[in-house]
This record gives structure tokens, sequence and C-alpha cells, in this order.
């Protein structure tokens, strides 16, 4: 899978298919234990609660950037509201959740942290920022269902075959409520998409986020 298809589904650079055309890897499963330094945070949904390690040694700008919305209670009342899922799959893709650029709410953006220079990869599990350019991240963040290493930085990557090579900035993983992400990415996604590239991935309803808390 090219890295503008990435991109696009998650509301990039180009136009393109998306997380739904992409090769399902079987790989080994990454341990899903919090490690040394880790803030944990409990996202509560109305089907549960999803509970967060986020990497603060490793990204601290991306995790400072997350913990501003949660400690200003910003994240009470926004949302999962995409789910793309591989369609030969019922456990492959990714959720989107956040205040899809709610003017009163979004904070300024934060600096791109490549996974080139924290160290994380995109597994299964993991909670990464969504963004447009590098460096456009603000409230919008996504949890990968599956490895999804073709949304790592990769230096060797051609910008020119379409959108650029610095991947998204991985910054948390689940640790517990993983059966209420795979939950989610199965709901109906008959939503109306803005964004042509997300058709038929957009919740409908939407799952709301009650709270979002430290623990």
């Amino acid at each position: 899978m090219k890295r503008r298809d990435v991109l696009a589904a998650l509301g990039g650079l180009a136009a393109a298919p998306g997380v739904a055309s992409a090769q399902v890897l079987n790989l080994p499963p990454t341990p899903i234990v919090p490690g040394p330094g880790d803030v944990l945070v409990s996202l509560d949904t109305s089907l549960g609660a999803i509970i967060i390690a986020l990497k603060a040694r490793q990204a601290p700008l991306t995790t400072a950037n997350f913990l501003q919305y949660v400690d200003q209670k910003l994240y009470d009342g926004a949302s999962f509201w995409r789910a793309a899922k591989a369609p030969s799959s019922v456990d492959y893709g990714l959720i989107e959740g956040g205040l899809q650029g709610d003017p009163t709410k979004v904070l300024k953006p934060v600096a791109h942290e490549p996974t080139t220079q924290t160290g994380l990869r995109h597994v299964d599990g993991t909670v990464s920022l969504a963004r447009k350019a590098p460096g456009t991240g603000d409230s919008d963040f996504f949890v990968c269902v599956g490895e999804a290493p073709y949304l790592d930085a990769n230096p060797a990557a051609n910008p020119a075959d379409g959108g650029d090579n610095l991947g998204f900035a991985a910054f948390g993983q689940v640790i517990k409520g993983m059966e209420i992400v795979r939950k989610i990415l199965n709901l109906p996604t008959p939503g109306e998409a803005t964004n042509p590239v997300m058709k038929g991935q957009m919740l409908l309803p939407v799952v709301p986020i009650t709270t979002a808390r430290r623990i």
C-alpha cells in the first residue's frame, strides 16, 4: 500500500482508496503493557472504557498535546466518529475520534514527532495523532486494529510517490478495552463524508466519549 493512500484515508494529502485497501500483515503481536514513565488515561465511551498508556518519554510533545485536551476536559462530549475497516476482515483497520476541528475547543497544532524519532511503531492498539501536513495534528487521534507498519515514518520512501514519508505520530497504546475498539470498528458507517476518501467510513450514530481522565 502506498503512503499517499494512507494519508488520504486519514484526511491527508491526496485522493486515493485509503485504509480499506491495506494488506493484512500477520506479524507477531506486540506486548500490551504499560512502560516506565507512561501516563494512563481512561476514555469512557457509551460502549465502555478504553484505557491508554501514553508514551510520555518517547513522544513527549504529542503526549503533552493529548493531555491538554484531557486535563481541560475538552474530550468530554467528543466522539469516535470514523471506522475505516478492511473489507475482508472484521479485525483490521482503525477508528478515529476527537473534536473534528471544533473551533471552540481545538487547541494549537503540535509539532510532528515521527516514529523514526520516538522509536514507537504502529501495532495493534497503537494510538496515533491524525494529521494532514506534518505539524497540523491537534485533537483528532486514531487507534490501530492490527499491525500497520505503513503508518510508520519511512525515510526510504520517495515523497514523489505522493504525500510525504514522515508517517504519523504514534504516542500511546491501548492496554485495556481493545474489545471496545473492535466493536466500534464494526459498527455501521452510513454517515455523510465531507472528505470523499472517507466515504463509507463515517459512523452513524457516532460513539460518544463521555469523559477522558488521567488514572
